[in-house]
């Protein structure tokens, strides 16, 4: 499963109130005109593809290995890696996410398992 997403300056206001998260970073563009998205923001990609598949997560692993900015387009590809229908009529699943920008530079990865409801 993949997702693509360009983040705006927007993204950035909005997610900031809602976090409050007001790292000068965040708030002050840099010598381009760019905001640094907050890590949780970009985290929201593969949380995207686990709420279209109704995924009530358990756990959730983020590494973070670069800045992502506003203007950047970030694709996301989730990879199912155990899918199990347990005894409770519920099925597990456990995924690992890569996501990229637009040069093919690694952004974020990580794993979640958690419950298909």
């Amino acid at each position: 499963m993949r997702f693509e997403r360009t983040f705006t300056v927007r993204d950035v206001e909005l997610f900031t109130e809602v976090s409050c998260d007001h790292g000068i970073h965040h708030i002050t563009p840099d010598e381009q005109g760019r905001l640094v998205i907050q890590g949780l923001l970009t985290a929201t990609l593969p949380t995207k593809i686990g709420g279209e598949h109704n995924v009530l997560a358990r756990t959730m692993n983020f590494k973070f290995l670069r800045p992502v900015f506003t203007g950047d387009t970030i694709n996301c590809e989730v990879k199912i890696e155990a899918y199990k229908r347990k005894e409770n009529n519920r099925t597990s699943i456990a995924a690992s996410f890569l996501c990229e920008n637009q040069n093919g530079k690694e952004v974020l990865k990580g794993i979640f398992s958690g419950v298909i409801l």
